[in-house]
């Protein structure tokens, strides 16, 4: 369980000093697993920060002082410096969470900044003393509260809303979405998932064009946030019909209401929306858009819009998922257990290993026990089973094969829910592992169809064409969820190291290699060690084959059968081998 409500001392109690020695027992932790480039960004922003150059502590400058990259570095081009930074962090998560949960001063680096931000616990901190104000370095510039939250902590307690609200959600889309749903149809039985109030966006122009773009605009983010299962959709719109408008008691029991506004001038249209917290009264994200009538249809430039408002704030980890967690921390709910798994879960998932594994595994069994209408945890199950078969993770051997477990499980949570995104995902798994793969890939074709906006079912279909053999299709929306995504996971990065070497780009696939963070996976030696030997690198295939010998014989034995059930065609099968004969490792006959 995390805890994370300490006291804090009056920020002029931390001293350079203390923190130094602070950062003196991460670097030293083995609790602080990261690779010796974290150490290294680490210490460099934080000796910055107590040196009062906090302001300065940008990408190009820890690129540049830190990475040895030369004066031509673009951030943009080359994500070396934000990949790292995720890393440092969840490495920090970790360490607090582990070895470091007593240690006196806090150090941590808010998404969405390079500066570290030191908070210091008091020596008789309760639960609830409240949680950390933190103390900002130095001339650094922390303007969003929600943002000092330990990251793992923040995303972690956003799973938590993600996979409950699978359960409780309404399936909106049987409703048309130029209706306003009544008070009676959010009596939900479960979880109080989040609930946001779609006001039509507004004509800020007073002309019919204005208003037809406005009601056109209203209509696609509508339709495009309720294919998010983890989110309560209602649109307040009487125009209708007057016996259709929502009461005010329902609409004041919405936290959350978007809103948004539309300028014609001439051939330009601007679009504004906002994102409204309406218990605080505050604006927590908004953004505005151009388009031109020239350039582009009307409806090609309200799909667009429709699709951004929607990534940013319906899919996990986005803006309402974050807020939300940053509100469990200061309250948690009632039935706090039924939440652990899922915290769990998507915990282990940002640092796999077996033991993790085992844990998240009993939890999710006992979730389905006890609510077995519960379609994603199902779903989450199914994913777990899969990774024991996929990882060889030790299991009970009277218990049935995972492969059937995971089938299972994932039949049960597309019965409960067939437009759930997390029971499709299963699905999809479950038939490419069958090597039904036409099948897989249909499933996750409509899946993705249903909603196109979730990074992290955009970026496992992409998985499965790319080893099925289309890696020209596959790969690219396997990048685009790494970008997308505001929590990537290094299975991404190996994955993009794989697409690089099967495109014969050895070099680029050695990038990604090295900045993947799953030293403790044999997949991602197995496919390091055939990247150096198409590289010629002999040192580094050597290390490589080294831990395999020492750690992965069982699947050197079987290595055949191990691609098969991963790489589906023969040739990317015998490319892939080859690359491991040239980092010296001797293979069985087929």
């Amino acid at each position: 369980m995390i805890n994370a409500d300490f006291a804090v001392s009056h920020p002029s109690a931390i001293s350079p000093s203390e923190v130094r020695a602070q950062l003196e027992r991460i670097l030293t932790s083995p609790d602080f697993d990261v690779p010796e480039r974290a150490h290294r960004f680490l210490k460099y922003v934080v000796t910055e920060a107590l040196s009062g150059r906090a302001g300065r502590i940008k990408a190009y400058s820890i690129a540049v002082e830190v990475f040895g990259r030369g004066a031509t570095f673009d951030p943009q081009s080359d994500p070396v410096v934000r990949i790292e930074a995720g890393r440092v962090r969840r490495g920090l998560e970790r360490y607090y969470l582990t070895g470091g949960s007593s240690d006196p001063i806090v150090i941590t680096i808010p998404k969405g900044s390079y500066a570290p931000v030191f908070s210091q616990r008091a020596a008789d901190a309760r639960p609830e003393s409240g949680e950390p104000q933190p103390v900002p370095s130095p001339g650094a510039d922390h303007s969003k509260p929600w943002q000092r939250i330990p990251w793992l902590v923040l995303s972690t307690l956003a799973a938590i809303i993600l996979v409950l609200g699978a359960w409780a959600v309404f399936q909106w889309v049987t409703f048309p979405h130029n209706l306003p749903l009544g008070p009676t149809d959010l009596a939900v039985q479960g979880p109080n998932i989040p609930k946001l109030l779609v006001e039509p966006f507004r004509d800020a122009t007073a002309t019919p064009e204005g208003a037809t773009i406005a009601i056109g605009l209203t209509e696609e983010v509508v339709a495009k946030l309720v294919r998010f299962k983890d989110l309560t959709v209602v649109l307040d719109d009487p125009r209708k019909h007057e016996s259709l408008a929502l009461p005010e008691g329902t609409k004041s029991a919405m936290r959350y209401a978007l809103a948004g506004s539309v300028r014609v001038e001439g051939d330009d249209i601007r679009l504004y929306a906002r994102l409204i917290d309406r218990v605080k009264d505050s604006i927590l994200w908004a953004n505005s858009y151009e388009g031109s009538r020239k350039v582009r249809r009307l409806l090609d430039v309200e799909d667009d819009v429709a699709r951004d408002v929607a990534t940013a704030l319906g899919q996990p980890y986005g803006t309402i998922f974050q807020t939300e967690a940053a509100q469990a921390l200061q309250g948690p709910p009632e039935d706090w257990e039924a939440y652990a798994c899922t915290l769990a879960y998507y915990s282990y998932r940002t640092m796999p290993d077996p033991a993790t594994h085992a844990s998240v595994k009993q939890c999710l069994e006992r979730a389905v026990a006890r609510f077995p209408r519960y379609a994603t945890a199902w779903a989450l199950l199914s994913l777990t089973y899969f990774d024991e078969l996929r990882f060889h993770y030790q299991k009970d051997e009277t218990s049935p094969p995972p492969i059937d477990q995971a089938v299972e499980a994932a039949r049960r949570a597309t019965a409960l829910d067939p437009t759930n995104t997390r029971a499709l995902q299963a699905q999809m798994l479950s038939l490419f592992f069958k090597d039904e793969v036409d099948a897989a890939l249909r499933i996750g074709q409509r899946a993705v169809a249903l909603n196109p906006n979730d990074t992290e079912l955009v970026g496992e279909y992409g998985m499965r064409l790319a080893l099925s053999g289309d890696w020209l299709s596959g790969c690219p929306l396997i990048q685009q969820a790494h970008a997308k995504n505001p929590a990537p996971q290094s299975d991404y990065e190996v994955m993009l190291g794989l697409c690089s070497y099967m495109q014969r780009d050895y070099q680029k696939a050695l990038f990604w290699v090295r900045t993947a963070d799953l030293q403790k996976s044999p997949l991602f030696h197995f496919v390091a060690g055939a990247i150096y030997g198409q590289l010629g690198d002999s040192g580094a295939a050597g290390r490589e084959r080294q831990w395999i010998l020492a750690n992965a014989t069982g699947l050197l034995r079987n290595i055949h059968r191990e691609l098969q059930m991963r790489i589906k065609a023969p040739r990317d099968q015998e490319h892939f081998l080859d690359g491991l004969k040239r980092a010296g490792l001797l293979l069985p006959e087929s």
